[in-house]
């Protein structure tokens, strides 16, 4: 048992997305509202489908898995997991999944970050749009040979991309062997 689990957790500020909390000595952050995101995997045969999108706090774009907020729109404070993530993956990639398999829930960063997501493996997918996401977001959707990954990646990082962590779950087992 560390000494800061049972301190009293203190929000220090809280905006529209964001709370910053503390616990004893450690600080860190949550989304408001305990909302909680889905991360979609889209596989077509050997393909993964990508977005690449400008994110502020990099400073740059970048290479990610589609993602989204569960429940965070008007009236969708009930959305279940599959829903959203079923919507996310065309809002911001122009596909329809026939089939949404949960994976698991998962937590990004959990020595600084409270947020979690569910991992939804997507398959069986129709093109039925164009992707790009939101009004508000400039989404560009990249479909990529799973065995070409790792070059892709260098290539977008060459162009100065940030890569996600969450795409260790495509180059993880060549990682381990050493390739």
């Amino acid at each position: 048992m560390t000494p800061d689990q049972d301190a009293p957790e203190r929000i220090e500020w809280q905006g529209k997305y964001i709370t910053a909390k503390t616990r004893g000595r450690w600080e860190y952050v949550g989304r408001a509202r305990n909302i909680r995101a889905a991360v979609i995997l889209p596989l077509i045969g050997n393909d993964v489908i990508l977005v690449e999108q400008y994110r502020v706090p990099l400073g740059r774009n970048c290479i990610e898995l589609p993602a989204g907020l569960i429940g965070d729109e008007d009236g969708k404070a009930d959305e279940d997991d599959l829903s959203a993530a079923g919507r996310e993956l065309e809002e911001e990639t122009g596909y329809r999944a026939a089939k949404l398999e949960e994976i698991g829930q998962f937590f990004s960063s959990p020595g600084m970050v409270s947020e979690s997501f569910t991992l939804v493996r997507a398959t069986e997918l129709e093109r039925v749009g164009e992707g790009g996401g939101t009004p508000s977001e400039d989404i560009a959707v990249h479909r990529v040979a799973r065995a070409g990954l790792k070059e892709f990646l260098d290539r977008k990082r060459a162009e100065g991309c940030g890569v996600d962590v969450r795409l260790l779950l495509l180059l993880g087992q060549d990682i381990i062997a050493g390739e």
